[in-house]
């Protein structure tokens, strides 16, 4: 197997939303951002899949030296094989590979959230860098492509979020700040429970406002004249949009359902945006 083809198998895998967004892309370009999505993979799994918080920490910092050979040549995992040709066509930092890992190490240390602030530099970190590194990938020419990168990531960082905040309740991660929390008079306890309440629904609704705020906020920052080059985006908006008004009319449902989309779905609202963008 390819460092490509391992890839593209790690991105198919789970059926990701950004998987249906790379489908149009030129060749060059989507193994490029396929080979990205891989690596965000794999160092998501290390914390998802380590029970263990001492030998993720030790799996992580395996990751950091990887990438450090990647940029000294020297790769040897399949991921960083792939992406090598990626950090120079175009121009990916070694610290945005960084910064995505210590995203995945405040999982190790942190399950509370004290305030959003707090909680949009988790979101810089495990997704608002990641979309920088995607505009470069799919040819940003305007400095305000990156503030359009940067919320929209935290857009779609905020919608996990909010779709798994049962699941991860029931890992004793709340993500939704815990002022927050106390302003709607919901418990944590009560996310730990599953159980809901006209405190929560009004809390689910303010989260989710907050999140179309972000997708707002980045369709007005992004150049018209990048607008084409970042058609990619743009899909993975629409499907996630679609995934957040699906989530709204799930309500708090949430508690205890994940809420997902099917492949043809996701395949369609890709078609029908890259179309229209």
């Amino acid at each position: 197997m390819t460092p490509d083809q391992y890839c593209q198998d790690k991105a198919a895998q789970n059926g990701s939303s950004f998987y249906y967004s790379f489908l149009f892309l030129p060749p060059e370009k989507r193994r490029a951002i396929t080979a990205l999505y891989a690596f965000c993979r794999e160092v998501d799994d290390v914390v998802d899949e380590c029970s263990d918080a001492d030998l993720a920490r030790t799996k992580l910092a395996w990751w950091r030296n990887e990438v450090s050979a990647l940029f000294h040549a020297r790769a040897q995992h399949p991921v960083t094989l792939a992406l090598a040709p990626a950090i120079h066509r175009f121009d990916l930092p070694e610290t945005r590979f960084n910064e995505i890992i210590d995203g995945m190490e405040m999982d190790l240390v942190q399950g509370r959230y004290a305030n959003f602030g707090e909680l949009q530099l988790y979101c810089h970190r495990v997704a608002g860098v990641v979309g920088l590194m995607a505009a470069e990938i799919f040819g940003r020419t305007q400095p305000g492509t990156l503030d359009y990168a940067e919320n929209l990531g935290t857009a779609f960082q905020l919608t996990n979020i909010i779709r798994d905040v049962g699941e991860d309740a029931r890992r004793n991660r709340i993500y939704l700040p815990q002022d927050e929390l106390a302003r709607f008079n919901v418990n944590s306890d009560d996310l730990l429970g599953g159980r809901s309440s006209n405190e929560f629904k009004a809390l689910l609704k303010f989260q989710i406002e907050r999140a179309r705020d972000f997708y707002a906020h980045a369709f007005e920052a992004l150049p018209l004249s990048d607008r084409r080059a970042q058609r990619p985006g743009l899909v993975m908006a629409g499907i996630y949009q679609a995934l957040l008004r699906k989530i709204e009319s799930a309500g708090d449902d949430i508690l205890t359902t994940r809420t997902s989309m099917t492949p043809i779905r996701k395949l369609w609202i890709a078609w029908r945006t890259w179309l229209a963008a």
